[in-house]
């Protein structure tokens, strides 16, 4: 199922009902702002994002990935969470609030 999960990024309408499915708030934003600094469309570079760490993660990424996607009751949405955690952090987002 996450084999299918990951061909279907190709389609951006995929790439958007995940994003929704996800829940992570701000998530879209953080993509955009991400994609627009790579000159890139937000849903292509969903894509290259989570296609890139699943190519280049460390056996401890892996391992991690698996013991994520064994407690989870959706196995391939809670991957690409955790994937998404870990190459499109939180402060991609261009926060317009001033920083401490």
């Amino acid at each position: 199922m996450f084999g299918t999960l990951l061909a279907s990024l190709d389609n951006p309408q995929t790439v958007e009902r995940l994003i929704e499915a996800l829940g992570m708030e701000g998530l879209a934003k953080r993509l955009e702002n991400a994609a627009a600094a790579e000159a890139m469309e937000p849903a292509s570079y969903f894509a290259a994002i989570v296609r890139s760490f699943m190519e280049t993660a460390s056996d401890d990424h892996f391992v991690q990935l698996i013991g994520i996607m064994n407690r989870s009751e959706d196995p391939g949405l809670a991957a690409v969470r955790a994937i998404l955690n870990k190459v499109l952090p939180e402060d991609t987002c261009c926060d317009t609030r001033a920083r401490a």
